[in-house]
């Protein structure tokens, strides 16, 4: 009898649930909080407008705007944790023991890292992306639209997981990249490092297929006479992203199925017994880790190219040369990623060829901040919000940039390694320049998604907010880290440091405070959204094709195929008026209708990571036939397209012009 339980419970138990105050109240909150949300969609008789609308969708605008709502929420969750890691490190000084445990410390590290990269900055890529990427090259939607949905629902699954760990289980408390021996069962027997892989699992798996959807529709669906050449800047940097995704995740996919067995089975990959090597498991993750700095900045660098052009009312200066900058860093991402362990005795020549390697890979993203200064020289700029954003920009991550040579010197790196010096780096590149990236592209797509602008004082200010909190929250850190602050840690003996980490706290006070006036921003915007409402179609006399429909833009984007000639074709062809579309330029169109396969195939990855996670091996099973049954079920439905005819687009258009 006691076998059939454990069968059935594998190791769940009452003693997993959350006994820390901290915890524990997230823990209560939020199942409250989703309970809420459930008990609201319900009072309002929501539930198949949601249903058909978006989770069922396959429109790869409804898609990205899921990607966006998701890394939003996270990015409130990643902020607070934070916080919380700086209120540690300002409190816990001259002997105070500060109000977080040690483990309670290194769980929060851990989650805020995990979060930020896997769940705020890629979901933010994927959702504009999403939204905007197939009306730059002409296309109606992506090349393969549910399999676009199914890789929105792991990425949602994997984001459960990590949320779930809160509420049952605990988080890993092994850093945001796992290193063994700390995520060894040895050292780390409980659910927490499970929870962590497959929640990356499941969603890795999910940014894998983006990829190969986002190559294969830049590849094959763009419209008639785009030549790759005359291709918008941020399709190209989404090409080479999706590319290096292709490439990069399988490494990821296969050093975390290395640690999961270690742990689930007893192998001995990445540990000392048995003819195992920690070292291996660095070099993979490193292998995957640095390529992934670029898979999240590139896409940032796009949007600031499509930016600065906009509002500076040029064209790009150095197109030819931003697109082999764009190759150059896709190559040479790859060759880079020992720098990260320099000082783990790989010997001098090892640590010369990768140094300097990390120097060449400067040149060509320190070519686009010329080029984007290049555009902006001469031109009539609009200092709007997303200006500001890519203004602020180009404070943080030219200081990122510089450090980032700086700790390219293995002798300098031999300082500084592994302490908070490395943070503020870090922090400077990624967050500065993915996150204030993809803030400047939501407000300035806003109105080609949801048909009225965004509030632009406010953005500017939440804009003004981010780059104080970010010199306040991280300047203070490159002194610490050169007086050799190390991090990860909770607490320090040094007191003379106090004052520079409580300065660094309040610089994440700032950050939280442009988080707020963001989200002021949106409440306004959709309150005041008559008197902001895009009646035009293109509200900031845009380049490229996606203002060339109306906003927002509908669900087949595009009622009459466009035919390209020229880079800036929207531009070219409001200068000969031809922005007008004849009545027999239109033809019937075929749309892919709503599914719910990509649902029910994230429920179910979920289940089986949950299942793998408490070893419920029973679960697996189910879950793995149920998702072969749902995939072989798809297969066999013909009937997956409906029709809209030339009259209803011709009909459409004409209303969406009045």
């Amino acid at each position: 009898m006691n076998e059939f339980i454990q069968f059935i419970l594998g190791r769940l138990s009452i003693e997993y649930f959350p006994k820390d105050p901290v915890t524990l109240g997230a823990a209560i909150g939020m199942p409250l909080t989703v309970l809420g949300l459930v008990g609201l969609i319900t009072y309002l008789k929501r539930w198949n407008w949601l249903w058909s609308n978006w989770l069922t969708s396959v429109d790869a605008k409804k898609i990205g705007i899921m990607y966006i709502i998701v890394a939003i929420i996270m990015l409130l969750r990643g902020v607070a944790d934070a916080g919380m890691l700086r209120l540690q490190t300002a409190l816990a000084a001259n002997g105070a023991a500060g109000p977080f445990s040690t483990d309670t410390f290194q769980q929060v590290f851990t989650a805020h890292g995990t979060i930020m990269i896997f769940f705020v900055a890629m979901g933010l890529a994927f959702g504009i992306i999403n939204c905007v990427m197939p009306l730059m090259i002409g296309a109606r939607d992506m090349a393969f639209p549910l399999l676009n949905a199914v890789s929105f629902w792991l990425f949602a699954a994997g984001m459960v997981l990590v949320n779930m760990s809160l509420v049952f289980g605990g988080f890993s408390n092994g850093g945001w990249l796992g290193y063994p021996p700390l995520t060894g069962l040895e050292y780390n027997p409980g659910p927490g490092v499970d929870y962590w892989i497959w929640s990356l699992q499941v969603a890795g798996i999910g940014s894998l297929l983006t990829g190969i959807n986002f190559v294969t529709t830049i590849l094959k669906n763009r419209a008639p006479g785009m030549t790759l050449m005359k291709m918008p800047i941020f399709p190209w940097s989404v090409l080479v992203m999706s590319v290096l995704i292709m490439l990069a995740f399988p490494i990821l996919t296969v050093t975390l199925a290395l640690l999961g067995l270690d742990r689930t089975m007893g192998m001995h990959f990445f540990t000392s017994d048995a003819g195992g090597n920690p070292m291996m498991y660095i070099n993979l993750i490193w292998a995957w880790g640095h390529p992934e700095v670029y898979i999240l900045v590139l896409p940032a660098f796009g949007i600031f190219s499509e930016i600065v052009a906009t509002y500076s009312k040029k064209v790009l200066f150095g197109y030819k040369t931003m697109v082999w900058a764009l190759l150059a860093i896709m190559f040479l991402s790859f060759i880079v990623w020992q720098h990260h362990f320099f000082t783990m005795g790989a010997g001098a020549n090892v640590n010369a060829f990768f140094g300097i390697m990390t120097m060449v890979i400067a040149v060509p993203t320190g070519v686009k901040i010329f080029n984007w200064l290049f555009t902006m020289y001469g031109g009539r700029i609009a200092f709007k919000a997303p200006m500001i954003w890519f203004l602020a920009f180009v404070v943080t991550f030219t200081i990122g940039g510089v450090t980032g040579v700086m700790m390219a010197v293995p002798a300098l790196d031999f300082q500084v390694h592994n302490t908070m010096f490395l943070v503020a780096h870090f922090h400077n590149v990624i967050i500065g320049g993915v996150v204030f990236g993809f803030f400047a592209g939501m407000m300035h797509w806003f109105p080609k998604i949801f048909g009225f602008r965004l509030h632009d004082g406010l953005g500017k200010l939440s804009a003004l907010f981010w780059l104080i909190g970010f010199i306040l929250a991280f300047i203070p850190l490159y002194i610490l880290g050169l007086m050799g602050a190390v991090r990860r840690i909770d607490s320090y003996s040094d007191p003379t440091w106090q004052p520079l980490f409580i300065t660094s706290g309040i610089g994440v006070l700032f950050i939280a405070g442009g988080i707020g006036l963001f989200v002021l921003q949106l409440a306004y915007s959709i309150w005041k959204r008559k008197q902001l409402r895009d009646e035009t179609g293109d509200p900031w006399d845009g380049r490229t094709l996606e203002w060339s429909v109306p906003s927002p833009a509908p669900h087949y984007n595009f009622a009459v195929q466009p035919v390209v000639a020229e880079r800036d074709e929207w531009w070219r062809r409001k200068q000969q008026g031809r922005t007008h579309v004849e009545r027999s330029e239109y033809v019937d169109i075929w749309l892919p209708k709503n599914s719910p396969v990509g649902l029910v195939i994230g429920v179910l990855a979920g289940l089986f990571g949950f299942s793998i996670i408490w070893h419920l091996w029973w679960l697996m099973a189910i879950c793995i036939v149920a998702i072969i049954i749902v995939v072989i079920r798809r297969t066999l439905i013909d009937d997956n397209e409906h029709h809209i005819s030339a009259n209803e687009l011709f009909h459409e258009a004409a209303k969406a012009s009045r």
